[in-house]
Formats: C-alpha cells, structure tokens, sequence
C-alpha cells in the first residue's frame, strides 16, 4: 500500500516536471514481475523514469554513498526498492538481494556498466547483469533512455526492446570471459535502441 503511494506520487511528480516518452511499449511483459531491466545510466532520474513505465514492484542497486546522505532519504529509497552496493568490488551480498527480489517475483533494475555516463556515450558492461540472469534463470529487458536540453517540462525518451529470453544467459559463471561476453551483447541490443531514437531537444 505505501509502496503504491510513494510510486503514485513519484508518477504525478515525473507527468507535471518532465514529458515523457515511451517507444517500444508493446515490449514491456505483461508480466509484473520475475524479469531484469538492463538500462543505459545518464542521470539520477532513471530509476524512477523506468519505475513508472513498468508495472509491477522494483527492486535495484544504488550505490551505498546515496545511503549516507541522510537517514530520510535512505529510508525513502530504501522503501521504493533500493539496496545499497559497493562499487568498485564484487559484492556477494548485493548479488544474493537481486537473486532474493527476482524470486520474489519482483522486477530488479539494474545498469550495467556500473555508473553513469558524464557525456551519454554507452560503456562497457560489467559481468554482474548475466551473473544475476543466469543464476535467476530470467529474461533480460534492455532500455536505453535520453534527455532533452531544456530544464522545465524536459523531454526524456525511454525506448524499450524486446526482451532477451532467460536460455540465452544459460552459461558457465565461473568462467568470467563468458560473463563479460553475453554481457557485452545486452549492451549491443541497448545500443540498437539507441540507434532508433528519434532527435530530443
């Protein structure tokens, strides 16, 4: 129920400050939950961009410095479905919670090149998204999203592919190459979304 009102909130918030659109939306599962979301990271609005063009409850990363701002605002994220990560190792714990919300039937976000992108360009994609697919056996949605220049009533464009099926992440976690391999084509099928996306002012 509180869960409901704050992304009801966040919903009103996004629709009055920012225009919005959705290209590809016949993609998003009708499913409300058991898949990831793979997305492009350019601003600190993408989580709740993706949060209100999926239906269902999220869970996804957020690096643990966001957690130390105050305790408001970690409890506030917290409740929205953030867990703290440590960027910059591997961090078995934040794993195990992905694994954790994904069989709990949620939605969990991630972005798979680790931090966001100072001048929109994509990045290299660390093993981490096909580490989770694999081990959660689940579909993998890719998203890219981009920003209009103007501050009010900003156009933000978040265009959705087709979702890459759970056999395709049926591979060998310890062999890390591989890892690193069918993450690098998550990131291909991001770029091809890129690759359609209409002029933004």
């Amino acid at each position: 129920m509180f869960y409901s009102f704050l992304r009801n909130c966040a919903r009103l918030f996004y629709i009055i400050v920012y225009h919005i659109h959705v290209i590809g939306g016949e993609n998003i599962p009708k499913e409300k939950g058991g898949y990831i979301i793979a997305s492009n990271h350019v601003s600190n609005n993408d989580p709740p961009v993706v949060g209100i063009t999926f239906k269902g409850k999220y869970t996804f990363m957020a690096k643990e410095e966001l957690f130390e701002i105050n305790p408001i605002f970690a409890w506030l994220i917290s409740k929205l479905g953030a867990f703290p990560v440590r960027r910059g190792a591997k961090d078995n714990t934040a794993i195990e919670k992905a694994l954790e919300s994904l069989e709990e039937g949620r939605i969990f976000v991630i972005f798979p090149e680790g931090t966001r992108s100072k001048d929109g360009t994509l990045g290299r994609a660390k093993s981490g998204v096909t580490l989770i697919a694999a081990q959660a056996k689940v579909p993998v949605v890719p998203v890219y999203i981009q920003y209009g220049r103007k501050k009010f009533r900003q156009n933000i464009y978040i265009s959705i592919g087709e979702k890459i099926p759970a056999e395709h992440f049926d591979v060998d976690i310890s062999d890390r190459k591989m890892l690193r391999q069918v993450s690098s084509t998550i990131m291909d099928e991001i770029a091809k979304l890129r690759e359609n996306m209409p002029d933004v002012d």
